[in-house]
């Protein structure tokens, strides 16, 4: 293993047949042979040259991929052009695979948590012109890093009734989800009543703004617990799941009661979620007396014994030890 001196940049994508007619195979095998000649700080240093002067998108994926792996704050600036680079200038044949770099490159520059990315995020974000998938991808970022800069460029996009990509509504609902930020409460509540009863394509975005919600503090907003209580009778059974879930996190002192009907819910997965929603809630009890009761669909009775059979297994297996 190569120690103690800089390597010569030039010479090894030369070697590695980096931009030449080399098979693409052998050139990416070439590149993941450096990973046992050099040590961890001079890769860091290749893997930015080859990002800097990679032309084939596709070794280029390769390339962000050995750069990801060790996660070196260093990498960031040639991530982010990566990131910004236009496609739409390059051949047919190879758009697909520009794109899918820059998707790459946003993921990796997620994994890095540097704050100082989220601009360039947002511009992508908020470019309608842009390909979706990059859009996606940053929104993604965005959630991940935890900048709290991006919690109203987030808002605004999933707000926005123009935005032609409902999914990219959907990513922004997930991204405030996960910064957990109080500003994000009432516009995802007021996503959960203007679309109450609609169902078709607002139902995925739905169930984002569910999710994101279920990870934020709800239980002491007594509107927002009842515009998640709603949800419990939507249409649509993934629906119904994700405000179960939703409300089991809650913390609200109401929520075994507000569950507790979705035991006799049409559908066999919402009733599902629900006994383990509520055994999360109160334990044991519950799944004793949807085996006592006749009100309860066998299914259900069902669910209730295996339960109890994993939870007695588990039980003995922590005795045992």
């Amino acid at each position: 293993m190569v120690k103690d001196r800089e390597p010569n940049y030039s010479a090894l994508a030369d070697r590695c047949g980096l931009n030449s007619n080399k098979d693409e195979k052998e050139v990416i095998e070439g590149i993941q042979a450096l990973e046992e000649e050099y040590e961890t700080d001079n890769l860091v240093l290749i893997y930015n040259y080859f990002l800097a002067n990679c032309k084939n998108p596709r070794l280029l994926s390769e390339i962000i991929k050995c750069s990801d792996r060790l996660r070196d704050k260093s990498s960031l600036p040639y991530l982010v052009d990566i990131l910004l680079l236009k496609s739409e200038n390059s051949e047919e044949i190879n758009r697909d695979d520009y794109i899918n770099a820059r998707v790459l490159a946003a993921k990796a520059i997620a994994n890095l948590k540097d704050t100082t990315a989220v601009n360039s995020l947002l511009y992508c974000l908020n470019n309608k012109n842009e390909n979706y998938k990059v859009r996606f991808a940053c929104a993604d970022a965005l959630g991940k890093i935890g900048d709290r800069y991006a919690v109203i460029p987030l808002i605004d996009v999933m707000k926005d009734e123009d935005e032609k990509s409902i999914y990219i509504r959907e990513s922004a609902a997930s991204a405030l989800g996960m910064l957990g930020d109080v500003r994000a409460i009432e516009p995802l509540v007021n996503i959960l009543e203007t679309k109450n009863g609609i169902i078709d394509k607002f139902t995925f975005l739905k169930e984002r703004v569910l999710e994101a919600l279920g990870k934020l503090k709800i239980g002491e907003n007594q509107r927002v617990f009842d515009a998640v209580k709603k949800s419990l009778i939507d249409e649509s059974p993934q629906i119904r799941i994700n405000a179960i879930e939703a409300i089991m996190e809650s913390e609200n002192p109401d929520a075994y009661d507000t569950i507790k009907p979705s035991l006799k819910d049409s559908d066999d997965e919402v009733k599902r979620n629900a006994i383990i929603a509520l055994y999360n809630l109160v334990g044991r009890d519950i799944l004793d007396e949807v085996i006592s009761s006749p009100e309860y669909s066998d299914f259900l009775k069902i669910e209730a014994v295996s339960m109890i059979d994993e939870y007695e297994s588990d039980s003995e297996d922590f005795d045992d030890e």
